[in-house]
């Protein structure tokens, strides 16, 4: 019997799932607290100890990790025109697994300067101009950013034809690298060249940082930031099942991740804005059920009057987990929050990453045009994250990112089959991928229809 241990290093829990390989079954799985802040590999040891009370010895063929620790990968993301290179430079980010901390466009001002600095981000993705085009921006922004203290490493993926003026500037100054353009012309967003070479980083030199090298004293390699290896899982589902949308809700984020073309599927609807990848990751800072629960409140008002929630039971329920982070809903009562709270960052989320409609005016009448993709027609909606596994109606909480009647320019999935991560598995069928494609598959039977 072969065996694998998948390792998720996240920022409060380290997750570990342990694989028979032939057949894609998952043997065990255990949590314990991510101690990041002094050695994660005793955080790594008590998630194997638990391993073996459930009777599994450490005997395995792989063991590799996935990382979210540390606040996970850490970027900014700077262009030129805020709808064209900022927005391709920040979709790219994205798709690499990274968080993007805050997006820049024309010439950064002294402010600018000052507020990357105190962000300390692990890569600054520095964009600006299609090739042939514009170089003014990204050639003053180099010159800018080539003067600040930066510990993290600037990652240039701009207009070809001032790369080697970037580099002349950039040079002994500050760790630096060179991408092909991410967006070399308006019609194309080339994405993959940029996260190879943002997983390249994270492998050399954030691992480290972030004092997850000692982690590969345990397993054989730290290989990818967690985002990456969910959105890598997501994709090897999709052969499964078809085009997907997965939702995953956290303690600080919400993130959407859709596998799909999201072409227009209304006669007469042409596409406007940037290309969209095909795998493609969102990121709501906003929408997390612990650290930024307030907001999720705000944006909500209407799902609490529906559930008969009042003002005085949300207040103390909102007490009890801002004291307690990890506190669980206990009474029928607030198990009903809690679900409210998550169908809120269901909907507001999806509402965030799907496509739009908007009318428009011609000589010849009315007419649309569509911004992002259009994911009306997706089939799977999956879930994710402990909200939503452990949801009593998970079916009913991820209704919210179902298409409305009453905003249709929304273009939410209309009748897709629900699915759930229960076991947490999607990271570790993206990390077994990258060695075993088809055992990577296998596993994935772990996510069940509801």
């Amino acid at each position: 019997m072969r065996l694998g241990l998948f390792l998720d290093i996240g920022s409060t829990y380290t997750k570990g799932r342990v694989v028979e390989l032939e057949r894609g079954e998952l043997l065990a799985s255990a949590k314990a607290y991510t101690t990041v802040e002094t050695d994660v590999t005793l955080g790594i040891n008590d998630c194997l100890l638990e391993l073996s009370r459930q009777g599994i010895k450490e005997k395995y063929d792989i063991k590799l990790a996935s990382s979210s620790a540390a606040g996970g990968l850490r970027m900014v993301a700077v262009g030129l025109v805020r709808d064209l290179t900022t927005e391709a430079a920040k979709k790219a980010a994205l798709t690499a697994g990274a968080r993007v901390e805050k997006s820049y466009s024309y010439e950064l001002t002294p402010e600018d300067l000052d507020e990357i600095l105190a962000l300390k981000p692990d890569i600054i993705l520095l964009a600006g101009g299609t090739d042939g085009g514009n170089k003014k921006y990204l050639l003053e922004n180099a010159r800018k950013l080539s003067r600040l203290k930066l510990k993290g490493t600037i990652l240039v993926a701009g207009n070809r034809s001032a790369a080697s003026e970037v580099a002349g500037i950039l040079e002994g100054k500050v760790d630096f690298r060179i991408a092909p353009n991410v967006l070399p012309d308006l019609n194309t967003l080339n994405i993959e060249p940029v996260q190879n070479l943002i997983r390249q980083i994270f492998l050399e030199k954030i691992v480290e940082a972030k004092g997850l090298k000692k982690a590969e004293k345990i397993v054989d390699k730290v290989m990818m930031p967690t985002p990456l290896a969910v959105l890598k899982g997501a994709e090897l589902l999709a052969q499964k099942i078809g085009e997907l949308i997965l939702i995953d809700v956290g303690g600080a984020t919400t993130d959407v991740h859709s596998v799909a073309k999201g072409l227009p599927t209304l006669a007469g609807v042409s596409l406007k804005g940037l290309p969209e990848p095909y795998a493609k990751r969102t990121v709501e800072g906003d929408l997390g059920l612990r650290r930024t629960v307030k907001n999720v409140v705000e944006y909500g008002q209407e799902e609490f009057y529906n559930s008969g929630i009042t003002s005085g039971q949300l207040s103390d329920y909102l007490e009890k987990i801002t004291k307690d982070p990890t506190y669980l809903p206990q009474t029928p009562q607030e198990k009903e929050i809690e679900k409210a709270l998550t169908r809120i960052c269901v909907k507001t989320a999806m509402n965030r990453h799907a496509g739009r409609l908007e009318e428009i005016w011609t000589p010849a009448g009315k007419s649309f045009v569509q911004y992002g993709k259009d994911l009306t027609r997706v089939e799977a909606l999956v879930g994710t994250g402990g909200p939503l596994v452990y949801a009593e109606e998970p079916e009913n909480v991820l209704a919210a990112a179902f298409f409305e009647e009453t905003n249709p320019n929304i273009l939410k999935p209309k009748n897709p089959e629900m699915y759930l991560d229960t076991e947490y598995i999607l990271f570790a069928a993206g990390l077994l991928a990258e060695n075993d494609r088809e055992a990577g598959l296998k596993l994935l039977k772990s996510v069940k229809k509801l």
